[in-house]
């Protein structure tokens, strides 16, 4: 085993393709504004005079900032230009970035059906548009909750679309979770396009389950549960109506979430489904089986126990295949690549989970210049 560990810590950066499975760009009203329909686009340019707020833009990207300003602590950061990212991502190591966006992180909440659809499209159009001709970055599209039906239309639209590689769903104040039925159009159209779709989520004050956070004084307490319970709660969704069995080439991942939480559902759903198989017929496999063969889990924001062996203890429970390197980059609380280089892994493993996993569930070509395998 030592000899493994030794000849793992001379894997670096330049030896693995590195596949960022979360990075974000700044989608502002200003932004998105000129591929917005009338009239929404009239609205569009209005917000881009309001003072510029980070993930803070009522009518755009609403939320509810409980928290008084405390002096210090990190700057917020976005990006705004293709070749920006380009040369970020290559300063710390990553080949390939697929793109989120920023503000419509907090897209869900919107309840105007016709603007978040003209606001869906107008994103898509961007994110297509300006984004995707950089060499190594590929997009998600965004998937409109408030219309399954445009959205499956949307992501036929885009189906042929080769930087296109996933749909994102947005994930933080979504009424009802992405388990249930009225989201089957949108689930239908991924499959058929052969695109995985990506639960990523944000802190959110929201009377929508799982996020009535307001109880708790700080962010802090917030940011401690957010993520992952907002995860928790849309994987049990996806379970409990056997979405995984009425969409059997459906791929799903979850993405900024971390991965500790993923054993602990595993084993508990797989307790419930013995006990309660009766409620829940249409499951032919184990939940954990169907997370094992079809479900991706993104590192963002990784577990750091006194052990680290603790952690890979936690990939292996979770299958070394199913989990992807993600950065978050722009944001503060960014992972870069030479943290998960350092685990106590096999070499085989650090390349599936830096690159290679990724490369084969976005269906991304390997990038030139780098050859998997050699280190």
């Amino acid at each position: 085993m030592q000899a493994t560990v030794e000849r793992t810590d001379r894997a670096t950066i330049s030896d693995i393709i590195v596949v960022d499975a979360d990075i974000h760009i700044n989608d502002t009203p200003a932004a998105l504004a000129p591929y917005c329909e009338e009239p929404w686009r009239k609205s569009l340019e209005i917000l881009a005079e309001t003072p510029s707020r980070y993930l803070d833009i009522p009518g755009f990207s609403p939320t509810l900032k409980l928290d008084p300003p405390i002096p210090g602590g990190h700057a917020n950061r976005s990006v705004h230009t293709p070749a920006e990212m380009r040369a970020e991502l290559t300063a710390i190591g990553v080949d390939i970035g697929v793109l989120f966006p920023d503000n419509l992180l907090l897209f869900a909440p919107l309840p105007n059906i016709e603007y978040a659809v003209a606001l869906s499209h107008a994103y898509n159009r961007w994110l297509t548009a300006e984004w995707l001709d950089e060499e190594g970055l590929y997009g998600a599209l965004l998937a409109c909750p408030q219309d399954p039906v445009d959205s499956a239309r949307e992501i036929e639209r885009y189906a042929a679309n080769d930087k296109v590689v996933a749909v994102y769903l947005p994930t933080a104040g979504v009424n009802p979770l992405w388990g249930h039925r009225t989201y089957d159009p949108i689930f239908a159209a991924a499959e058929a396009a052969d695109l995985p779709v990506l639960l990523h989520s944000v802190t959110l004050v929201s009377p929508a389950f799982p996020c009535q956070l307001d109880q708790f004084e700080n962010h802090f307490g917030r940011q401690m549960l957010s993520h992952s319970f907002a995860m928790m709660a849309n994987l049990t969704s996806l379970i409990h109506t056997g979405v995984p069995a009425r969409f059997p080439k459906l791929r799903v991942g979850f993405t900024e979430a971390g991965i500790a939480w993923v054993p602990y559902m595993m084993w508990r759903m797989d307790k419930y489904y013995q006990e309660y198989r009766r409620m829940i017929p249409f499951l032919e496999k184990r939940p954990s089986e169907y997370m094992k063969e079809r479900m991706w889990f993104a590192t963002q924001p990784i577990e750091e126990p006194d052990d680290p062996k603790d952690l890979v203890r936690m990939i292996d429970m979770i299958g070394a295949d199913r989990v992807l390197f993600a950065s978050d980059w722009p944001h503060h609380d960014f992972d870069h690549p030479r943290a998960l280089l350092k685990l106590p892994m096999p070499i085989e493993t650090k390349r599936k989970i830096m690159g290679e996993n990724a490369l084969e569930l976005f269906g991304i070509p390997k990038p030139v210049g780098k050859i998997a395998g050699v280190a």
